[in-house]
């Protein structure tokens, strides 16, 4: 009895090796071979014979001291792979695009603030702790494994090689006839990314050289925005007002409607509007990316760009207004730290969410409702009598992520300090509602219709001849809420009750009205503050 259970024990172990041993392998061949989004993992990727499987086993076959050294780079290179896929990943569902160390360095730490807003500080250095866990335990699992298949090749060193070499020249004649399936994946997805890096280095390098030109340096005070001389001019971001809210058919049978009926309601009240798209340089996020490129007219694709934006002496939007005459200020609700940037917009008041004035409670990370935002704006800056026209940027928060829960509109002369808004929120808690994709797309489409109603009410209510109101997106929403996209496009409205500044942009070819016509022209956003300049002033 005790001579079968030793042989059942010998061969349950010589099992278990041998599954090891297979499941190593298969780890190595996934990890050259799948692909870094999402869509595009399917049986079809892994169909391949790569070129990298072949060159490291055969290096794998070195033995002596070389044999540890080699290992250790193939970790290194391997495990490096991995994680770069998977920030890939992540990257491609928040932003759209591929992870760039240059241009992604303060991501992390801007995913945790997010990750606190949705799931609670502790629940946001759980997961951080985790990630930290999974980087290194990716590392210390891909050792373990290729150490295995090290041992299985020079065990088998001659079959090994032999198979290598063959497979190497089979490869070899499959890639120069042509044979999609001989390739070379991981190898072309980290050469890629380095090559990132370098245009990334090299872009800033170009991006140095114009960044503190001033186009707009001889041009009289005077003339800067003769047509609106005597009007207040509100410049306001919309968070993740994309373009996908027309394209996208469950959010568009609710917008569509709803900018119909907001020309309408405009229109009714003396107001007119005119509506096109702008391309954004960012995705699903990092929305002062958006305001620093309508507000310099340079392309700030980056955190990099940015950080070099504001070291410059490139004049902003508000720097321009003000040297016209106007009082300009921001009212960045979103604000809750000290924000050096600012100093480079050259606001003559930044008011944020402590400046305000809101006793309200916070909407999760949204510290406060559009509609306070722009009543406190009201109260604090348009109030009646003599004074300089304004020119303020504003931020509208409310359609910014978790989506909920959201506040109910009320009467603008209910809004007060904000409490009323205690009672006047709709929607369960993130923790619910984040639990389902669809219920999320629903709060992201419901909090897009708020900010538009409480827009077009301000503008009906308080948008006397001397209001000129540039609303746009800054950005579409994150590609889990877009599905996937090569769109960067988010509306654009100009509304005023002065039909002089409508005709003013008449051969802009904007589409008349709240709702853009799907052939509406497509502009980058760095270029509308030359052309705003251009059209109204002398």
């Amino acid at each position: 009895m005790l001579g079968d259970n030793r042989i059942f024990n010998t061969h349950r172990t010589a099992h278990f090796k041998r599954g090891l041993n297979g499941f190593a392998v298969i780890y190595v061949l996934a990890a050259l071979l799948i692909p870094n989004r999402l869509s595009l993992i399917t049986v079809a990727a892994f169909a391949s014979l790569p070129l990298e499987a072949l060159l490291l086993g055969l290096a794998l076959l070195v033995r002596g001291r070389g044999a540890v050294l080699i290992r250790w780079v193939a970790v290194g290179l391997l495990g490096t792979g991995i994680i770069t896929k998977l920030a890939d990943v992540a990257a491609y569902q928040v932003f759209d695009r591929p992870f760039n160390p240059v241009l992604d360095s303060r991501f992390p730490a801007d995913g945790l603030n997010l990750l606190q807003g949705a799931i609670g500080h502790i629940g946001a250095i759980v997961v951080a702790g985790l990630l930290i866990a999974l980087l290194l335990s990716i590392f210390l699992l891909t050792n373990t494994l290729l150490r295995r298949v090290q041992t299985l090749l020079q065990r088998w060193s001659k079959i090994s090689c032999t198979g290598l070499v063959a497979g190497l020249l089979g490869w070899g004649i499959f890639a120069c006839a042509g044979w999609p399936q001989a390739g070379k994946p991981f190898y072309d997805l980290m050469t890629q990314h380095v090559a990132g890096i370098r245009s990334s280095v090299a872009d800033l390098d170009s991006f140095n050289n114009v960044v503190d030109s001033d186009p707009y340096a001889a041009v009289p005070d005077s003339a800067l925005f003769e047509k609106l001389k005597g009007k207040d001019v509100l410049v306001v971001f919309i968070e993740s007002y994309g373009r996908t809210v027309l394209d996208k058919a469950d959010y568009a049978a609710h917008i569509r409607p709803l900018l119909q009926q907001s020309s309408a309601d405009l229109a009714a009240n003396g107001l007119s509007a005119r509506s096109a798209y702008l391309t954004s340089p960012t995705y699903g996020g990092i929305s002062w990316l958006a305001h620093g490129t309508l507000m310099s007219g340079l392309w700030i694709n980056s955190q990099t760009r940015y950080d070099r934006l504001v070291m410059s002496q490139r004049p902003s939007l508000n720097r321009l207004f003000h040297r016209a005459g106007w009082r300009t200020v921001a009212v960045q609700p979103a604000h809750t730290m000290a924000w050096p940037q600012g100093e480079y917009f050259g606001y003559d008041r930044i008011y944020a969410a402590k400046d305000l004035g809101y006793k309200g409670q916070t909407f999760n990370w949204i510290t406060m409702p559009d509609q306070y935002t722009l009543s406190a704006l009201q109260v604090l800056e348009r109030k009646p009598g003599a004074r300089q026209p304004l020119m303020a940027e504003l931020a509208l928060i409310s359609s910014h992520a978790p989506w909920t829960p959201l506040p109910a509109q009320v009467d603008w002369d209910q809004v007060g300090d904000g409490s009323i808004f205690n009672q006047a929120r709709v929607g369960d808690t993130p923790e619910v509602v984040w639990q389902n994709t669809e219920r999320i797309r629903e709060q992201y489409r419901k909090s897009i219709e708020y900010a538009l109603a409480n827009i077009v009410s301000y503008a009906i209510t308080f948008g006397d001849d001397n209001l000129v109101i540039l609303m746009l997106g800054d950005h579409q929403p994150a590609p889990f809420v877009t599905g996937e996209s090569d769109s960067h496009d988010v509306l654009v409205h100009l509304i005023s009750r002065d039909t002089k500044v409508m005709d003013t942009i008449k051969d802009w070819q904007w589409t008349d009205g709240m709702l853009p016509a799907s052939d509406a022209p497509v502009l980058g956003m760095d270029k509308l503050r030359e052309r705003f300049i251009a059209a109204f002033s002398r």
